[in-house]
């Protein structure tokens, strides 16, 4: 079974995270897309568990503000084990490409972009990324993160490629 160092935990709170980040495009979004975004913007607090080898409490706090045009920036930090993650960025809806996007950046050398569908209410962004744990060896990290009826919700896998082992977690955060 694969022993997840301070990298692999900090990849996979990035992971876990990754779809609130810096978007690719120019926004110009309708009026309704803007205000659904906004919608969430204020203090987020999430609490959840990460299991794998280990099993371990994750505890994260969110902000979201008003960013530039029609954007909203974010910044965000997540405990896990005495492993810190920082992130920030920016969501927005993306004319161009008309869809929901979101992209981030971390202090765990992660960086991804997810694309935002809409979904009953609320938003739902889908990330699969490829990237490497401690030891060079390939890893795939998915998330899912779904703004909707007011609360905001992650799911997340890392499956490290070579030994098929997997972290997962869930963290449902509310103002």
């Amino acid at each position: 079974m694969t022993k997840f160092g301070p990298l692999s935990r900090g990849l996979a709170l990035a992971g876990l995270l990754v779809t609130f980040g810096a978007s690719t495009g120019a926004a110009l979004a309708a009026p309704a897309d803007v205000q659904l975004l906004q919608s969430y913007i204020g203090e987020w607090k999430g609490r959840g568990v990460l299991t794998g080898a280990e099993t371990e409490s994750v505890v994260c706090k969110l902000s979201l503000a008003k960013g530039n045009g029609d954007k909203v920036v974010y910044n965000g930090r997540c405990a896990l084990a005495g492993t810190n993650l920082a992130i920030k960025g920016t969501l927005a809806y993306v004319d161009a490409s008309q869809q929901f996007e979101a992209a981030m950046t971390s202090n765990a050398k992660f960086t991804g972009v997810a694309v935002g569908q809409k979904s009953g209410d609320g938003v739902v962004f889908n990330l699969k990324e490829k990237s490497s744990d401690d030891d060079g060896k390939p890893m795939t990290i998915s998330a899912v993160v779904a703004l909707q009826g007011g609360q905001i919700g992650v799911q997340f896998n890392v499956v490290f490629n070579d030994s098929g082992d997997v972290i997962k977690a869930s963290v449902p955060f509310t103002k």
